[in-house]
């Protein structure tokens, strides 16, 4: 394990001392610096005592009670910052949410790739189009999504506007988590629209009235959304990468009440397969914030490394503080996981355990598009769950890009898109991401396997729900 004088020397800006990839070329390094400087200044998007509050819960899950449902847009849009946008991913997320809990009977973190998702990692720092080479679009907070030159020029004021949207989406999701939206009397309004009449439609309807119907008699025991406020509200929780470091640390603040310090720009955040080397720059920074860390564990990845970086990035085996977010493949889960999942039990740490059956499973369609066929998507998740059942650990989370709206970016699913429907309403700026529908049938799937586990371990069929 790290020894405690290595956390010691730990600050804020030690990552800028360590070998870095993934980081874009900023032409005016004044620029950067002002930007910086401008956002150190700026009040925390986030608070230690929720990231607080959050590590305990997966804490709980780490424990094997509970289940983390994470997941949002692949990479944000400053184009698209929109409130009905963000309402409808957060309902179709309560959707989520309400499946799952009512099939596991145990409570479900959620936890949003919202409020700070804007950079993403690359394959290639350049991408070429009819014949023009120019660099890779690296998400709005870094450069813009149009193949131009001067759209693809890193530009630091992007991390300002980013700041500011941020803001913004986190004042509506807490307004919508905590101002009766959220309110279980309106499990029925949380369905919508096109999903309202597809088949996972019908199916959480009759979730939603058997809610209803376990409501009523609440009420008639003197239970109400009035004076209990676990039916009132919900917590809700933000995410993103930690790609872009100089963001970052101008956002990193020493807490008060404890003196530790910790990443104010989102509740959680993660390191990619990308940039997780034990002795590069997001490491370092990561490992002395006292945020929960996820960490993605790719093909790449084996065990004795992910020991090594359990070792840097949770030292002390804290409950909570560290999420796997496993990403293989579908036809590679069995390769791969088995092996990390008995070195992390045999070492006796404690982690959670997430699937991310998204970024494995991404190929090009014939007619150019990249998309992420839904089957696969279903075969990832499920392997997941029967590597843990075998082993005898907790699946404890699942991560997804997904959207409220009726995008056709993922072929697949109960209303069959195909490769030549992409075209239809192909609206994402990186990644494919699942539709409303499809997210709530990966939801219904997943509901599935909680109910195995649950059955299994003789835990009795819930009788009351808090989403």
């Amino acid at each position: 394990m790290a020894s405690n004088a290595q956390v010691e020397k730990w600050s804020p800006e030690t990552w800028r001392s360590k070998p870095i990839l993934q980081v874009p070329d900023y032409p005016d390094a004044k620029a950067l610096a002002d930007a910086e400087a401008k956002l150190a200044t700026f009040p925390p998007l986030v608070f230690a005592g929720e990231a607080r509050e959050l590590k305990k819960q997966l804490a709980g899950i780490a424990g094997g009670t509970g289940f983390l449902l994470q997941g949002g847009d692949c990479a944000e849009s400053f184009a698209e910052h929109r409130a009905d946008n963000i309402r409808d991913f957060f309902r179709v997320f309560l959707q989520m949410a309400v499946v799952l809990t009512y099939a596991g009977g145990e409570p479900v973190t959620k936890v949003g790739r919202i409020a700070g998702q804007f950079a993403k990692p690359r394959s290639s720092p350049t991408e070429k189009r009819d014949g023009q080479e120019l660099p890779s679009y690296r998400g709005d907070i870094i450069n813009g999504p149009e193949f131009t030159p001067e759209a693809r020029i890193p530009d630091p004021v992007r991390q300002l506007e980013a700041y500011r949207q941020s803001a913004a989406t986190l004042n509506l999701i807490r307004a919508f988590a905590t101002g009766g939206y959220a309110d279980l009397e309106r499990v029925h309004q949380w369905n919508m629209g096109f999903v309202k009449d597809s088949p996972q439609g019908h199916r959480y309807q009759e979730i939603a009235d058997r809610i209803a119907e376990t409501l009523q008699f609440m009420r008639a025991c003197g239970i109400t959304s009035d004076n209990t406020s676990q039916l009132r509200t919900t917590s809700f929780y933000t995410s993103h990468e930690a790609l872009l470091l100089g963001y970052e640390q101008a956002l990193t603040r020493k807490d008060s009440t404890s003196g530790d310090w910790y990443a104010t720009s989102g509740h959680m955040i993660w390191i990619g397969d990308r940039t997780r080397q034990p002795d590069h720059a997001h490491i370092e920074y990561c490992r002395g914030i006292k945020n929960p860390i996820g960490l993605k564990c790719g093909p790449s990845l084996d065990a004795d490394g992910l020991l090594r970086l359990i070792d840097v990035l949770n030292p002390k085996d804290e409950p909570g503080r560290l999420t796997l977010i496993c990403r293989f493949g579908f036809d590679k889960v069995e390769a791969h996981l088995p092996k990390l999942v008995r070195a992390v039990k045999k070492a006796g740490r404690s982690v959670v355990w997430s699937c991310d059956p998204m970024h494995g499973n991404t190929i090009s369609a014939v007619n150019g598009y990249k998309t992420r066929p839904f089957d696969r998507i279903l075969k990832e998740s499920l392997s997941f769950f029967e590597v843990h059942r075998a082993e005898g650990t907790h699946a404890g989370g699942i991560h997804v890009e997904m959207t409220g709206q009726n995008v056709t970016e993922c072929t697949g699913g109960a209303t069959a898109i195909s490769e030549q429907d992409l075209s239809d309403r192909y609206h994402t700026h990186c990644d494919p991401r699942l539709n409303a529908d499809q997210a709530l049938e990966l939801a219904f799937l997943v509901a599935e396997q909680l109910k195995k586990e649950r059955d299994a371990e003789g835990r009795p069929e819930p009788k009351t729900l808090i989403a």
